[in-house]
């Protein structure tokens, strides 16, 4: 088995983030020229890409259709072994089902909302070799969130982390955050306060994609010359790097973070 072909997900880890944009093209040439991606297409139609950094896929970029009146965003997918149960599980929590689970190329997926509003999306089905915080891949997954503990009792109950039976996540709490590890690294982390029913997406409780940058000044300024907006660059949280948000021109939020 090749290093990017299909392997098995770590149950309820992370297994892939993608963008649905309005226009696939445009989308295609924002983050080409700041993140330096190049694209492939991927094997569920034409309005689907892969995006590869170092000739390694790290993300994917879909159409999103004229008849979807949502919002465009990055969305986080987490490996479930079965979508239907776990979409039962969702529902039975008071959480939202938005769309699916439904057959998708070689996979079942299925989106999401959290009790707080969050959206997140899981996948049943082979992964690629792809993990957060490796390689080319995002350098971590956060959710800004009111309650970090509430929402990690609601993530682990779906997802299956602190199962306790192998092949899955654990769970700790380290500085203020609820950390999940596939057993090897941290895969995400999830932080509580500070978050109000504010109209800007920025404050509301969503999950955040980091990915990683060599020189952020320069990542920044080639997002706003390519009709982005940018928070301007602050420290990282355990202070060893700086990070930003960017807004892509069609309203996709993710940061970039200093490696």
């Amino acid at each position: 088995m090749s290093a990017h072909g299909p392997v098995p997900a770590v149950r309820g880890a992370p297994c892939w983030v993608s963008l649905m944009a309005r226009d696939l093209e445009a989308a295609q040439e924002f983050y080409s020229a700041v993140l330096g991606w190049r694209f492939r297409q991927a094997s569920l139609g034409e309005e689907f890409c892969i995006a590869l950094a170092g000739g390694q896929p790290v993300a994917s970029i879909g159409a999103l259709a004229q008849s979807f009146q949502v919002a465009v965003a990055w969305t986080s997918y987490f490996a479930v072994e079965n979508a239907d149960e776990t979409a039962d599980r969702i529902r039975e929590r008071g959480a939202t089902v938005a769309v699916g689970p439904l057959k998708l190329g070689p996979g079942r997926a299925a989106l999401a909302a959290d009790p707080d509003g969050a959206t997140f999306g899981f996948w049943e089905g082979q992964t690629l070799a792809w993990s957060v915080g490796q390689g080319n891949a995002p350098a971590s997954l956060e959710l800004r969130t009111r309650d970090a503990f509430a929402a990690a009792i609601f993530y682990a109950e779906v997802l299956g982390w602190a199962s306790g039976e192998p092949g899955g996540c654990d769970v700790t709490y380290e500085h203020d955050q609820v950390i999940v590890s596939d057993g090897t690294h941290a895969v995400a982390s999830l932080r509580g306060g500070g978050v109000e029913s504010a109209p800007d997406p920025r404050v509301r409780p969503r999950w955040h994609v980091h990915f990683p940058v060599r020189e952020i000044e320069k990542v920044t300024a080639t997002a706003v010359a390519a009709g982005g907006t940018v928070t301007p660059v602050t420290p990282t949280a355990d202070g060893e790097g700086c990070q930003a948000v960017i807004r892509d021109p069609d309203g996709g939020l993710f940061t970039v973070t200093s490696t």
